[in-house]
């Protein structure tokens, strides 16, 4: 793929210059939540850099108990484990969300990755019942 993105110039006008980078975005239903650890996401981050030839950077990690609805039950999507994991050319993002069962992945960057192998790896590691990924490009 041959990266071309708009850049804009100090008057206002754009120029043509490639595209930015591809962003692959996975929905993973029906997982392991055994998986849904910091310890696991770790390893997984660590594993899927190697994989796709990504250099770690910082890794951030994010818990909720989630919020109440009005009848005072935690709304299922909002109990979450989130992670971050910089990388020198953007982010993995990662969500498990345990009372569903899901994991939400984002994969961004302005160097180029093969996505199927991203899709696999993380069907795999968090054995998931199915799996959908969107391939978009970042302009």
């Amino acid at each position: 793929m041959t990266y071309e993105y708009k850049a804009m110039d100090e008057d206002g006008s754009t120029r043509r210059t490639g595209i930015y980078g591809p962003e692959t975005i996975l929905d993973l239903y029906g997982c392991d939540c055994k998986k849904f650890t910091r310890k696991s996401i770790r390893r997984f981050v660590k594993e899927l850099c190697k994989l796709i030839d990504m250099e770690r950077q910082d890794l951030h990690f994010h818990e909720t108990e989630g919020t109440k609805n009005e009848n005072g039950r935690t709304i299922p999507h909002t109990k979450r484990l989130s992670a971050v994991q910089f990388i020198l050319t953007s982010s993995i993002v990662i969500h498990c969300v345990p009372l569903l069962g899901n994991c939400y992945i984002n994969v961004f960057s302005c160097k180029e990755f093969e996505s199927g192998k991203v899709k696999q790896f993380a069907w795999d590691w968090f054995g998931a019942a199915t799996c959908r990924r969107h391939d978009i490009v970042r302009i």
